[in-house]
């Protein structure tokens, strides 16, 4: 594809009038004029000098707040003493080398020094946790790293204070433990700053002990945790120990995951989750937060194609307010940064991908998305470090976004279907899944107690546990339920079909969510909860803005909503249940219904 300016990317990307012209890529900013900025609006200052600006205009807020006593530790703290020292380092900046931001800085250290514990680590997060003491060395290490080039004397206290917290934070993160994946690269990338600012061969050490342990990328890029929120973290850490230590393999794995991430982004930049294994698998994550790699790669590996994402990601809502205000201390530590990037490539905004190591199909046609997700963890066990997503299927047509799709079964409360994997046959994919509930019959003879007293199991099916000594137990009276979901694209509509079959007369129920905030059309309300609503037959519409989705025909064979979650969370009062407008869809088994998303 060709290359244009940045300039001409942003004002063809963002002119209606100029539809004609546009590549590919740029098509995407069309979609949802509430989140990206129109042309005659665009910033007319480079992006260096709206970093300088926003910086200082946080400071301004630090400054009032330190006129009171800091009493809560948090990381914010951490930022707060880059933006300062950030502003006092700048040429540019209406600060520069003022007097007036030294208490600020002082006042912060002292206080870290204050509730640092004896072993170097904070209780922030969680109690003695090196990396969650790692997470706040980023930027107090990057400020004092630009505090450092300065000589002024009125500087010497702060920098003195800085050693004292950095050095015994250090010593802690050389020999402290992790929870989690991503924490290994957290504490690495601490201790490489920390190496850098005052050398010590131990932190090296630590690094290369960590690193030992490999560095796990799948084929598609998804890193361990297949989080959008620690996959930013470990593409942060990877950068920063490429840089210090002198390891550019590190940017390999970076390159591969924003390679993927790219396509896991919808029009507006929030980012897909749905496959994600921690707390993030049921949110969202806004693109905003990969700013600083697409553009430190764009620069370094003259990548036209992040270039572009990155020029987009200065239009996505949330950049002034969370990117600008935490860029400067970054910007000047790491002059290729500051570089302006090479002139951008558009990537595709058409495609379909199938991410075959998490099961998740992702389709794009501009401004409407699909989202298939088939890649829970077998066997189903609720617990962070786990994929256990329901959503099979999300949409999004404009501002329009049906958040998920789910369906559950009155099936010996197993709760919402999860498929074993996404198929694509011929030109459509395929969920399903098989369930299998038995009966249990007495012991064997030999296995018989007197005093009635079995091991504490689970149940073979997985569903509950109790003193039965299940696996030991012969099963009758099996009981089977099997649900296939087709779903075909073509342009932007998807036709989804749901078959149902094994026991008889068994309530499915189809649940569609959408964003809170719209107008649904060709529904019924639920007498129960107004915040529920069946679509009995026909087409339902729901419009957000100038767009509108259009779904159905509906079916009702019951009004039950109860217990959808499944015993798994019932049993401790717990619900799947989301913010969002709820249409339901019943049947009963054997069940077959298709029904028309676009």
């Amino acid at each position: 594809m060709s290359k244009i300016s940045r300039q001409t990317f942003l004002m063809q990307s963002l002119s209606l009038s100029a539809l004609a012209m546009l590549p590919p890529f740029s098509s995407s900013l069309l979609a949802g004029t509430a989140v990206f900025a129109k042309a005659e609006n665009l910033p007319k200052e480079n992006i260096y000098t709206r970093i300088v600006a926003a910086n200082d205009q946080k400071v301004a807020t630090i400054l009032e707040s330190l006129q009171a006593e800091i009493q809560v530790l948090k990381r914010s703290l951490g930022y707060d003493f880059a933006n300062l020292a950030a502003s006092y380092s700048a040429p540019e900046s209406g600060y520069y080398k003022s007097a007036a931001l030294v208490p600020g800085m002082s006042r912060i250290l002292k206080f870290l020094l204050k509730v640092q514990g004896p072993d170097g680590n904070l209780d922030i997060g969680n109690l003695g946790s090196p990396p969650d003491t790692a997470f706040i060395l980023e930027p107090l290490c990057v400020a004092t790293s630009l505090l450092l080039k300065n000589k002024a004397k009125l500087l010497t206290e702060v920098k003195a204070d800085a050693k004292k917290f950095l050095t015994k934070a250090g010593d802690a993160l050389a020999t402290g433990g992790v929870h989690t994946p991503n924490h290994r690269w957290v504490v690495s990338s601490a201790l490489a700053r920390i190496n850098a600012l005052y050398p010590d061969q131990k932190y090296v050490n630590r690094i290369n002990d960590w690193l030992a342990e490999g560095v796990f990328i799948d084929k598609d890029g998804h890193y361990l945790e297949r989080s959008r929120t620690y996959s930013e973290v470990i593409d942060r850490s990877f950068i920063t120990m490429a840089r210090l230590l002198n390891m550019p393999d590190l940017l390999e794995p970076v390159r591969k995951n924003l390679a993927m991430t790219y396509f896991y982004m919808e029009p507006n930049g929030d980012l897909v989750t749905t496959d994600s294994r921690r707390q993030d698998q049921f949110g969202s994550v806004p693109i905003w937060e990969y700013y600083h790699h697409y553009r430190y790669l764009a620069n370094r590996d003259n990548n036209t194609e992040f270039a572009a994402i990155a020029t987009l990601i200065e239009q996505v809502k949330g950049f002034e307010e969370h990117v600008l205000t935490q860029s400067l201390f970054y910007f000047l530590e790491d002059p290729l940064l500051k570089k302006e990037m090479p002139a951008p490539t558009a990537p595709p905004v058409t495609y379909e991908k199938l991410f075959t190591t998490s099961n998740l199909a992702r389709i794009r046609r501009g401004d409407t998305t699909t989202t298939l997700f088939g890649g829970v963890d077998w066997p189903l066990v609720i617990a962070s470090g786990r994929s256990t997503s329901p959503n099979f299927f999300s949409f999004r047509k404009g501002e329009a976004i049906l958040k998920y799709m789910r369906l559950s079964t009155g099936f010996f409360s197993t709760g919402y279907f999860r498929s074993e994997g996404l198929k694509k046959v011929g030109n459509a994919y395929v969920l399903s899944k098989k369930l299998e509930v038995p009966y249990y019959q007495p012991l064997a003879t030999e296995l018989r107690k007197a005093d009635g007293d079995y091991k504490l199991s689970q149940s073979i099916d997985g569903r509950f546990w109790n003193k039965m000594d299940f696996e030991n137990r012969p099963v009758s009276n099996l009981k089977t339920l099997e649900t296939t979901i087709t779903v075909t694209e073509s342009n932007g509509k998807n036709q989804v079909s749901f078959q149902v079959k094994g026991s008889e007369n068994v309530p499915v129920t189809i649940e569609l969510c959408f964003l809170e905030g719209g107008k649904l059309s060709g529904v019924t309300v639920s007498e129960e909860d107004p915040e529920n609503h069946f679509l009995e037959k026909g087409t339902g519409q729901y419009q957000f803005g100038q767009n509108t989705i259009t779904f159905g025909p509906g079916t009702l064979a019951h009004k039950r909503l109860r217990g959808l979650d499944g015993e798994m969370y019932s049993s401790h009062f717990g619900t799947l249940r989301t913010k969002g407008m709820h249409v339901y869809l019943t049947g009963l088994t054997p069940f077959e219904h298709s029904i028309t998303i676009g």
